[in-house]
């Protein structure tokens, strides 16, 4: 049963990694640089998810949840012409990242009903647990 607890909880963490990076990613929508290089455009993050087969104990079944954050390079950034912006190119674009917010709040829905879900897995597992303890006494 504590398997379920180890599973529910690498799940739990995952989806709150999620839910930081999309929001990350809904401050930064009208950023025009990375703040942290300061010279390359920002560009959305995106959270993967893969089986956690290192971490858990092997002679049992089922896994937890790994996850890696990777950068969205794939679509194109954003333009917008602002002469007078101090990232505008020689052209008077500015290049703003390739966000969309639609898309980070329908993501963001999907992460807290997953966090919900992983919450109710939590509880019923700690009520088997309780239920199997009081059986025993």
């Amino acid at each position: 049963m504590l398997k379920g607890i180890d599973i529910s909880t690498s799940a739990l963490v995952a989806q709150r990694q999620r839910m930081n990076t999309i929001a990350g990613n809904i401050a930064a929508v009208n950023v025009s640089h990375d703040p942290a290089s300061g010279e390359e455009p920002f560009y959305r993050r995106i959270v993967t998810f893969q089986a956690d087969t290192e971490s858990l104990d092997q002679s049992a079944s089922g896994t937890g949840v790994k996850y890696h954050v990777k950068i969205d390079t794939d679509t194109p950034l954003r333009k917008t012409y602002d002469p007078g912006h101090r990232h505008a190119d020689q052209d008077g674009n500015v290049t703003y990242p390739n966000i969309d917010l639609v898309t980070e709040f329908v993501n963001a829905l999907e992460a807290g009903r997953a966090y919900e879900a992983n919450i109710s897995a939590l509880d019923i597992t700690k009520e088997m647990f309780s239920t199997s303890l009081r059986i025993l006494a």
